[in-house]
């Protein structure tokens, strides 16, 4: 009996999708206030946040689906914080726990970017800069940049549905 083999690594292989980072140090909200202002879109918060159960992580995250172009964009934080408490070793009568902030990053390949700004539609080179560009007119974003999403290794924690 013959045996079929269905090899879909190429199908599933390529995203598309823009992804932006960015780096500011504005609270997420504020940022997506901004960036409806200037790239005239209606980036909400999402009623969840983004959870990951593997490391207790969540993530904030605005959408918004535009069904004029069939888009759906997303901002994402990249950092979540958490304080957790961590026993000493060192062999005391007085057991003793320290606290310590715990940093975890959706794309720990990029951990100095504070948010992605993640587009579900290819865009030709030109629409792309010219949002790139209206981001970086935004005065308290310190830097963006566009990021090929193909290359991250961590790219399965950028799918938010």
């Amino acid at each position: 009996m013959a045996v079929h083999k269905l090899i879909l690594d190429d199908i599933f292989e390529q995203v598309d999708c823009t992804l932006i980072a960015i780096y500011c140090t504005i609270e997420d909200y504020r940022l997506a206030y901004l960036l409806n202002k200037h790239l005239s879109t209606n980036l909400t918060r999402r009623t969840s946040n983004l959870d990951f159960s593997f490391n207790n992580a969540t993530y904030s995250i605005f959408e918004w689906e535009d069904a004029k172009q069939l888009t759906t964009w997303s901002l994402v934080s990249n950092i979540y914080k958490t304080e957790i408490y961590k026993k000493d070793n060192v062999n005391s009568l007085f057991n003793t726990e320290e606290k310590v902030t715990q940093t975890l990053y959706l794309v720990p390949e990029y951990k100095a970017v504070n948010y992605f700004l993640k587009i579900d539609n290819q865009f030709n080179l030109s629409k792309e800069k010219s949002i790139l560009n209206k981001i970086l007119k935004i005065q308290q974003v310190v830097t963006a940049f566009s990021i090929d999403i193909n290359q991250l290794k961590s790219k399965d924690n950028l799918i938010f549905s």
